[in-house]
């Protein structure tokens, strides 16, 4: 199994209202991404067509366009599974202490939560990539080894496990994540298009979690009871 993923938002409130991590796997990822390249060289605007990366929000691409590639992607047998949170929800044990969060450690725990919305599954190899980000607080080593201690006990003995931060540019299957998850950020945060974005990919999705939902309503409860 071969997952690869992205995330959309950060944890600056004035700057969206969610966080998401979108995830997808699929059967044949060089299909996948041959499809995207052959959709990039015919479809988009000439100083696109041979860029190496081509994000969702490039500011050359208008809704339509992007409402036309996403329902192209949908049909390439991509299964999206994804966690989003409301940024205020935010546990207080990732604040810092200075107004702001633990992104590194906050960015892990959201990301095995995704990787659980997978398990358990029997096949012997499970390949996750990602889009390479900074993570504050916390070393690319710590990230792997986290994740791994929290999934290897759903995953066969001897799997192959692996859990890589690749260059986007270089990896048209990661580009395909940045796609779906910024077209579910539209569609979360309200934005134009979003609703028609996500009946297009609604299809694709397998599973989904809404993280630190009941956060604030179980600490009022927990007060109460004190």
């Amino acid at each position: 199994m071969f997952i690869f993923l992205d995330e959309s938002g950060n944890f600056n409130r004035k700057d969206g209202k969610y966080f998401l991590v979108v995830s997808y796997t699929v059967g044949n990822v060089k299909r996948v991404e041959n499809a995207f390249r052959r959709w990039q060289h015919s479809k988009f605007p000439r100083r696109l067509k041979y860029r190496a990366e081509v994000k969702f929000s490039d500011h050359e691409l208008d809704d339509s366009l992007r409402l036309t590639t996403l329902q192209y992607l949908a049909k390439q047998d991509c299964r999206l599974f994804y966690t989003y949170l409301q940024v205020k929800n935010v546990p207080e044990q990732y604040h810092s202490g200075d107004g702001r969060f633990k992104t590194g450690l906050l960015y892990t725990g959201i990301v095995g939560e995704t990787l659980e919305l997978y398990l358990p599954v029997t096949e012997m190899e499970f390949r996750i990539f990602r889009d390479q980000r900074p993570l504050k607080g916390i070393t690319k080593s710590q990230f792997n080894e986290h994740l791994k201690a929290r999934i290897l006990p759903e995953l066969p003995a001897k799997v192959n496990l692996q859990i890589e931060a690749v260059d986007s540019t270089t990896k048209a299957a990661v580009q395909v994540a940045d796609w779906f998850c910024g077209a579910l950020a539209r569609y979360y945060e309200k934005k134009p298009m979003g609703e028609e974005f996500y009946s297009v990919l609604k299809g694709n999705i397998v599973g989904r979690k809404e993280l630190f939902s009941d956060y604030w309503t179980k600490n009022w409860k927990e007060g109460e009871q004190k």
